[in-house]
């Protein structure tokens, strides 16, 4: 794309992006931002003040999550918009889709719980011998997950979703909680019905897990997802690797270390960073962001975007920062 060519919308470029066309710039959104105290003074509503809340209530939390939105997409320039609070609730689309009126920038929401996974596990000893002894116990929790995924699912396309990510963690930081095999039997087909049935909602499906996934990486491509978020450089994922085998079949989103922003130091970090765009970003099919929620310190954070707003763009060659106040 010429470089005095009409910018493209942060919608347009996300979308581009999946379609593996070259984009104006390297797209930019996070999953979870919480440095809003540190950025603006304000707070998202603590998670339990959405238990049974009346109406009018949660309309309440509802305009004090769109104020920060607001305040976060306009400073960082995002080009998508995650709405994890309310989490997994489509009235946050709804809201967030009276304020940003302008179809600018893609708006989704979250579902998690959608298939057996690790942070949903109550009982690792009745998990394994469900695994080998009564399998039948695990399709049953399974479908049921699913079929409350797929409900929800709907009331966000109805809700005007551009996105729904899926999050569940199926692997750790050594490799999946579960044989391949058991993969496919257990967790592969459900995310398969999911994944289908969100496209056939004229909406995108994203997914989320943490961990080492390489043992399974081509199971999760066939799942069908238009992005694969998180891919987790602290259990070894490396981007590099991952985009040749994902490449025209699944994008990326992450990968730029979590844990570097919190502890630094700061050279790791820009290193961390400039080695995703380095490897990401070629023939698209990238979306610069974090490996997972934005929870370090603010100036931390402001390294990957040196004097606060930081415009990635393709060069012929090369992915340059073109910096400005």
């Amino acid at each position: 794309m010429a470089l005095n060519s009409t910018p493209l919308t942060g919608k347009e470029r996300i979308l581009k992006t999946l379609r593996f066309e070259e984009p104006d710039r390297v797209p930019h959104f996070e999953v979870m931002f919480e440095l809003e105290d540190q950025a603006f003074g304000l707070k998202f509503p603590d998670r339990t003040e959405w238990d049974g809340c009346t109406k009018e209530k949660k309309q309440q939390l509802l305009d004090q999550c769109m104020e920060i939105y607001v305040k976060i997409v306009d400073r960082f320039k995002w080009d998508a918009l995650l709405t994890v609070w309310p989490w997994s609730d489509a009235d946050g689309i709804r809201a967030a889709r009276k304020v940003f009126t302008d179809n600018s920038i893609m708006i989704g929401s979250v579902i998690g719980q959608s298939s057996l996974s690790i942070e949903w596990m109550d009982d690792w000893v009745e998990f394994a011998v469900n695994l080998v002894e009564k399998p039948h116990v695990l399709h049953e929790l399974a479908r049921r997950r699913c079929d409350n995924a797929l409900k929800t699912a709907q009331e966000m396309a109805d809700a005007g979703a551009d996105f729904i990510h899926i999050v569940n963690d199926i692997a750790f930081n050594a490799g999946p909680f579960v044989s391949p095999a058991q993969f496919r039997e257990f967790i592969l087909p459900y995310m398969q019905e999911q994944v289908g049935f969100i496209k056939d909602l004229g909406v995108i499906p994203f997914i989320h897990t943490d961990g080492n996934i390489m043992p399974i990486l081509d199971d999760y491509i066939s799942i069908g997802a238009a992005c694969f978020q998180s891919v987790d450089p602290m259990a070894g994922m490396d981007i590099a690797e991952v985009k040749k085998r994902c490449y025209g079949k699944m994008a990326l989103m992450g990968n730029v270390q979590c844990s570097l922003l919190q502890d630094g130091p700061k050279e790791a970090i820009r290193q961390s960073a400039e080695y995703c765009l380095e490897h990401g970003s070629p023939g698209s099919g990238y979306v610069f962001m974090a490996s997972n929620s934005i929870f370090s310190e603010y100036i931390n954070f402001f390294l990957l975007f040196p004097n606060k707003t930081t415009v990635l763009k393709f060069l012929p060659n090369n992915i340059l920062y073109l910096l400005r106040k």
